[in-house]
This record gives C-alpha cells, structure tokens and sequence, in this order.
C-alpha cells in the first residue's frame, strides 16, 4: 500500500521502568514499522512533553507499556493516566485504536491486572482495544518456550524477566510476541484509516 497517502500514525507511550519493558516497547516499534506507511513514534510517558500530548492526540492507534508493579502498571503510567484527563473530558481519543504490554518477575506476576487496566483506560477514552490475537503458546508436549505467546496471555503482551538479570536477557518469544503485536495494530490503524477515507469520513 505505498501508494496510500495516509500514513498511519502509530504511538508507543510507555513507562520504561528498569529497562526491560522498553526493550519490548523497541520490539513493537520494529513490528509496527514494517507495515508500509506506518509512522511510529515513542513517548516516554514520565518524561511527556506537550508537543507530544498533542502526537497522541493525532495518532490513529496508541500501545500502551509499563511494568507490573504490585499487581499493577507503575506508579508513573498511572500519572500519566491521571494527567490524560482532559483529553478524556473533550474526547480527543475517541475511536483511537489501542493495545498494551507489560513485563514483570514472575511468570504469572499479576500481569493480568495490569492488561485489564489498560483495557479499561482505553475504554474510558471510548478507543477500541486491540488483543493479542494469539493462541497459548507452550501448553503442550509439542510446544515450547520459544511459542509465540508463550506465557498465554490473551489482552495484550505479556513477557516475564527474571528478577536478578537485566534487559539483554529477555526472552526472545516475549519480544517476537512484541513485534507480533506491533504488527497486527499497524495493520488494523491501516484498515481503519483506509476505512475512513473511502467512506469520507
């Protein structure tokens, strides 16, 4: 589709926390860029400036990041959830396409609680959630590890980091299972914004 001109606007806003969740933001990112005409910036939400404020008011489909923190997103994304109160007033983010992702310790971690706040943060934008997609990964004899989805998590990604390493030994399934995601928005934001067009809208 190169010959399309609307690009799609695709934002990654996410709270890196110690690292490992901004190596996965950085593999959504790479998904998403290899859909034709997909621009793709990365908001780093404790840092948010107002120029940005206003990218994720014209993105067509912002992921949402952070870590599992005590069974939810860190402190610092629900700030900036918190701050986002204006445009969830004026219903500048209606109809925005979304998903998310987290990380955390344990294999189960609690990153459930974490997806489903996300999901409910996007709807109270009224934007429409975007899941994972995928089947459970390693949930057989003949699975693996190395599945997509690995962990089976259905809301959105969800990778698991042991506590006493860093970042550059996260699991290679948790970040082909970021691409995957980053991909499969970039290509509904396409549908959508396509959509729009055609019907004039």
């Amino acid at each position: 589709m190169s010959d399309s001109t609307d690009p799609v606007h695709l934002v990654v806003a996410c709270h890196d926390g110690r690292g490992h969740t901004g190596k996965l933001a950085a593999a959504v990112r790479q998904g998403a860029r290899g859909v034709a005409d997909t621009d793709v910036v990365s908001i780093a939400v404790d840092e948010i400036t107002p120029e940005q404020w206003f990218q994720l008011d014209d993105a067509d489909a912002v992921i949402f990041g952070a870590p599992t923190y005590m069974g939810s997103a860190s402190a610092a994304f629900h700030a900036f959830a918190e701050a986002s109160s204006r445009r969830w007033l004026t219903r500048r983010w209606q109809d925005k396409l979304a998903a998310g992702f987290t990380n955390s310790g344990a294999k189960a971690g609690d990153k459930s609680g974490t997806l489903g706040y996300f999901t409910t943060f996007a709807a109270q934008h009224g934007m429409v959630w975007v899941n994972l997609g995928l089947r459970s990964g390693w949930n057989s004899t003949k699975g693996s590890e190395d599945d997509l989805n690995r962990l089976g998590y259905s809301l959105g990604v969800a990778a698991q980091s042991n506590i006493d390493e860093g970042p550059e030994r996260m699991h290679k399934a948790d970040l082909d299972t970021a691409e995957y995601l980053g991909r499969r928005v970039a290509t509904y934001a396409r549908i959508v914004v396509e959509g729009k067009r055609a019907l004039a809208l």
